[in-house]
């Protein structure tokens, strides 16, 4: 397989920033329905995993308004405690930034609510510091479409670099051939990727059948 440094996503170039996907912050998202971001946040999460990539969660006030971390994202990585903090740019917690630097990855990738305020702030602020920064578009959501549209905007303007998080999981994998992560990365798929995901059950179910007739 021909290789293509720093172009394709490669997990072992990258730390993932997950950001303030909480339930007050889910009450507040109107660019699109809640489900699907919901869904696509815990598919990301355990594309992490299978791959290796180290996450780093954060949350804001989390006790005292915006309440924990998503039960089902939270499940993915149970021993781990989200970053709680009180400012809107996460980037502007040292606790934070301390995380993602010992990462030692200079690809970021973020996701979190809203995308207007706590995923386009410390995007904007890694950028300018010389990280190569990417915004999982679906799995990030905002007070309105117009404010979720017009954030990616101004990201991509800054050199931010949209994807999706079904994308990306594919994108690592890179190779059906790679048995490492295959099974792995089918379940994710099953679990999350919709119609995709419904096809590969599907497959599943039929092409021993066929075989044996």
């Amino acid at each position: 397989m021909r290789n293509y440094p720093n172009v394709l996503l490669d997990p072992a170039e990258i730390a993932l920033c997950i950001i303030d996907e909480q339930p007050e912050m889910f009450f507040g998202v109107e660019s699109i329905e809640r489900m699907p971001v919901m869904n696509a946040i815990v598919g990301l999460a355990k594309t992490a995993k299978v791959f290796k990539i180290p996450v780093i969660f954060s949350t804001v006030e989390a006790k005292t308004f915006s309440g924990p971390l998503y039960s089902k994202l939270q499940s993915v990585f149970p021993n781990q405690t989200p970053i709680d903090r009180t400012c809107l740019n996460a980037w502007e917690d040292m606790n934070f930034k301390k995380a993602v630097e010992a990462a030692g990855k200079k690809k970021i990738m973020i996701a979190g609510l809203w995308t207007e305020v706590c995923v386009t702030l410390p995007a904007l602020s890694a950028k300018s510091e010389g990280y190569d920064v990417y915004i999982v578009a679906d799995a990030s959501a905002g007070a309105s479409k117009e404010a979720h549209d017009i954030s990616i905007q101004r990201m991509i303007q800054a050199g931010v670099k949209p994807v999706t998080w079904q994308a990306s999981l594919l994108e690592m994998q890179r190779d059906w051939a790679n048995k490492t992560t295959y099974d792995p990365v089918i379940q994710i798929i099953t679990e999350h990727g919709g119609v995709y995901g419904l096809g590969l059950e599907y497959a599943k179910a039929m092409v021993p059948q066929n075989a044996a007739n």
